[in-house]
């Protein structure tokens, strides 16, 4: 076999992509992926023996979280960063090493290479199906590292605001290197557990972190249409990035756009002050093919859900990529200003020559339903509970992605009875939120916190219902859960929910195929998780129809 990668929704036959990924990476990217995960391991183990001995490993921790997001799917298909961020964790390794005077002799703490090839022949030694005899426990450990993956995502972005808890590299750090030593099953459900405990810890981190940086999100409308000046285009997860963005593009005659999971900027009182920040230009992530073409001006990538270009694309060179992301046809911005900003100068200039973006929608949607701005409401929405008037509250975040059989989410959204309100974040929210579903007693019905990491305003929203309800079991809320998975940060919101005792979720369209039949079966048995089947079939278990 020349690859193995099965970490996210689309994975080949829902067993593991083996010759391309499905989402367009080839086998030598997935190798080396797998290939600086196992880098990462390295540092860990050095890591964790340096603490012990008060050294400071926050450089390092911080690399590992960094290379971890590189490795989630959709964020890097540069195999040139790729290895030299494998270099650059060897190079930290045995730096740490001296330090320590590390004594240990294991494979990962003591390889190296020099030339590409001996790089491209070691990745092919570190698949996942190396870590485990068992394949149950393989299973289980494939889950927890893809849920690492989700909140290596998350802590980078909080410390990109400056937000961080060394409690979180810890973890990631000592799991990153539970997973190369035998386990029982007892052990790693544990495990799986724990890693969901720190997701709600690293998305209540992130939360902390941008509503420091940017204030609450408040309820926004946002245009999705087009004016009249030339635009930049900015999309992926990372706020720090699109301020910067904005401070540099103020009063140039330049409109900013947000694009996919970038949306939710339009909410924060400190980023939508900026008037050129105008509006949210095409859909998800997965369409953006065609709509890259029509924006007509730079595009920035901040973070994951890139899509390989066609040999057709004529926007190549207008795509700049930042952060952990890479594709071998755009260019990569890393120079700094002299205030540590990030120099947008090259987009900015090239935004100047561009023709306004092309309109391809007209109208407005109504955001900035995270938890702060839902509990000002929450009288208005317990006493629309309490009357009947909701029945039912259906969480439905996620992610969105380019299957037909997505197409489930719209029709379940179109279907569900007017006495229901859905609760969304992430990208899943494209298939629904330009319906027009309409209002209870004034409140939407498509109620959206924001990006995938903000799912976390729907358990923190829940818990709050079920301590003002008095209830002694948050599944006794009228709240059901109806989740969209593609990649490891949704992998992450999930664990999370199962840590928070959230039961009988579905998730769609497909389970995840990491999952062998035994341990699917114990998730079954233990948290009530479902896959999504038909509309028509799920408003019954629902008991929505």
């Amino acid at each position: 076999m020349s690859m193995f990668c099965n970490q996210c929704q689309e994975t080949a036959k829902n067993t593991g992509c083996t010759i391309n990924g499905v989402c367009g990476k080839k086998e030598a990217t997935a190798n080396l992926q797998d290939l600086l995960v196992y880098a990462c391991q390295g540092i860990a183990a050095v890591a964790i023996e340096a603490r012990k001995k008060r050294i400071n490993t926050n450089a390092e921790s911080k690399y590992i979280v960094n290379c971890l997001f590189m490795t989630i799917t959709n964020a890097n298909f540069d195999d040139r960063s790729i290895i030299d961020a494998i270099k650059a964790c060897n190079g930290l390794r045995d730096a740490l090493k001296i330090k320590v005077s590390y004594k240990g002799t294991e494979d990962m703490v003591g390889w190296s290479a020099t030339s590409d090839a001996e790089f491209h022949e070691k990745s092919t030694h570190v698949s996942t199906l190396n870590f485990d005899t068992n394949e149950d426990i393989r299973s289980l450990k494939q889950y927890v590292l893809f849920g690492l993956k989700g909140i290596a995502a998350y802590a980078e972005h909080a410390f990109n605001l400056g937000f961080e808890e060394q409690d979180i590299y810890d973890f990631i750090e000592e799991v990153l290197l539970k997973i190369t030593k035998p386990s029982d099953l007892s052990s790693m459900l544990n495990l799986v557990l724990q890693t969901g405990e720190h997701g709600v810890q690293v998305m209540a981190l992130l939360d902390k972190a941008n509503t420091s940086a940017f204030g609450n999100p408040e309820i926004s409308s946002v245009n999705i249409g087009v004016g009249k000046n030339p635009g930049i285009l900015i999309s992926g997860h990372d706020l720090k990035d699109i301020e910067q963005l904005l401070i540099q593009t103020e009063g140039k005659d330049i409109d900013i756009y947000t694009h996919s999971e970038m949306l939710p900027s339009h909410a924060y009182p400190k980023l939508k002050k900026y008037k050129h920040l105008v509006g949210n230009y095409g859909n998800a992530w997965h369409r953006q093919l065609e709509e890259f073409e029509t924006f007509n001006g730079p595009i920035l990538f901040t973070t994951n859900c890139l899509v390989p270009p066609r040999k057709t694309t004529t926007y190549n060179d207008r795509v700049f990529t930042t952060g952990a992301t890479g594709m071998p046809e755009w260019k990569v911005l890393d120079k700094k200003l002299p205030n540590g900003h990030k120099d947008y100068s090259e987009i900015i200039e090239l935004a100047k020559k561009c023709k306004p973006p092309q309109e391809i929608e007209k109208g407005e949607i109504t955001i900035g339903f995270a938890h702060n701005q839902v509990l000002s409401l929450a009288d208005k929405i317990l006493e629309a509970v309490n009357s009947g008037a909701i029945k039912k509250i259906v969480v439905m975040s996620g992610c969105d992605a380019r299957q037909k059989a997505r197409e489930y989410y719209t029709e379940f959204a179109k279907q569900l009875p007017k006495d229901t309100v859905i609760l969304t974040s992430g990208c899943a929210k494209y298939r629904y939120n330009k319906l027009n579903l309409g209002n209870i007693n004034g409140i939407p019905r498509v109620l959206d916190a924001g990006q995938c990491n903000d799912s976390y305003s729907w358990a923190f929203v829940a818990l709050k219902l079920k301590e003002v309800l008095g209830l002694d079991d948050i599944n006794k809320l009228p709240i059901i859960f109806n989740i969209a998975w593609y990649e490891q940060k949704a992998i992450i919101v999930h664990l999370a929910l199962l840590y928070l005792g959230i039961k009988n979720t579905h998730i769609g369209p497909t389970l995840p195929g990491f999952l062998t039949p035994n341990v699917l079966k114990i998730v079954q048995e233990k948290f009530g998780v479902k896959v999504s089947t038909t509309v028509e079939e799920d408003m019954k278990i629902f008991e929505l129809n």
